[in-house]
């Protein structure tokens, strides 16, 4: 006779599968393949094991709850974040349909407690990360505790973890290629944080059009910033007293897209006519601004589904994605 296992995680080492992707095969999940069920019921026939439900719940902590992690508020790090509040819509219809809860977690970006108060005490199965702010450090702490997470943003090649993003640098030649192709001849950039892989692979995509158009960029009309509203507003007033005779600009977020057409005007500068102005994100404020924001739109409501259902999959089976969601230019007036 077959030594009985003893537990779940005992039949997903056998398989080679995760303990949820045994729990759900044992209880006929439609979610999980007919032939992982199969070989998972046959291990489990052959060992002589039977499904224990309170204890399979004390051993997963599963809780069919989703954290969004997202930063709280605090004068130093906290901005006003449309994107974020857009994109919460579509976590929340994604892990609903899946038949999961969604937890607002707000942390403090300098600390990664967090990560074992609510993975260790089973409030929640795993982490859809939003920070910004130190997210390297918030990522490496839930590697290191094989915590399950998925982010919004690029993944470091020599790193293995679920990540969905927009077409970064797609999403920056589409803006350069436009103003290109408007006639704009001193275009500047105007981006989010250097050190971001987002802002990094956007930078490039912006210049290879610029480039292939038969431009330069030059050093005095880049400015950085930091995604929030007012940054894009001092950045533009930055850039305009380095180099005054900017014709358009390219700005990594529509939020600092509209502060940036706000000291444009400021300084007498007419938009579009006198300088262009390209978004980011297509938040559903670039609509709504004057003149009407042309934009690279990220299909914000995709990526959010795409978020949730990306950590549900990776929970059930275990498996990394890479997801990349398509981004598309968005003419509107100012560009």
């Amino acid at each position: 006779m077959k030594k009985t296992v003893q537990t779940i995680a005992d039949i997903a080492r056998m398989a080679g599968v995760s303990k949820s992707t045994v729990s759900r095969a044992l209880n006929d999940s439609p979610l999980i393949a007919e032939e992982t069920k199969a070989r998972i019921r046959a291990i489990a026939h052959e060992h002589h094991f039977q499904i224990n439900l309170p204890a399979r719940r004390l051993s997963l902590k599963e809780s069919r709850t989703l954290a969004l992690v997202i930063h709280a508020y605090h004068k130093d790090f906290s901005v006003a974040d449309l994107f974020t509040l857009e994109i919460m819509g579509g976590i929340a219809n994604g892990v609903s349909a899946y038949g999961y809860d969604l937890l607002i977690v707000q942390v403090d970006p300098r600390t990664t407690d967090w990560v074992h108060a609510y993975i260790d005490t089973g409030r929640v199965d795993g982490f859809i990360l939003m920070t910004s702010s130190r997210k390297k450090s918030h990522i490496q702490t839930m590697l290191d505790s094989s915590v399950p997470f998925v982010i919004w943003g690029p993944t470091p090649q020599q790193q293995k973890y679920c990540t969905v993003m927009g077409d970064n640098f797609a999403g920056g030649k589409l803006a350069g290629e436009h103003l290109v192709k408007i006639g704009r001849k001193r275009i500047a950039f105007l981006g989010g944080p250097p050190e971001d892989l987002e802002v990094q692979r956007r930078y490039d995509g912006f210049l290879a059009a610029l480039q292939a158009g038969g431009q330069t960029l030059e050093p005095e009309r880049v400015g950085w910033g930091d995604f929030c509203d007012t940054s894009g507003g001092f950045v533009m007033r930055e850039i305009l007293q380095r180099a005054p005779d900017v014709d358009a600009v390219f700005v990594n977020s529509d939020l600092m897209a509209v502060t940036a057409m706000q000291v444009l005007r400021e300084e007498g500068r007419r938009v579009p006519e006198d300088v262009a102005v390209v978004g980011y994100d297509d938040l559903s404020i670039s609509r709504f601004t004057t003149p009407q924001l042309t934009t690279v739109r990220q299909h914000i409501p995709m990526a959010g589904r795409l978020l949730a259902q990306t950590l549900i999959q990776y929970l059930q089976t275990g498996l990394v994605n890479n997801v990349t969601v398509p981004v598309e230019l968005v003419e509107r007036q100012s560009a």
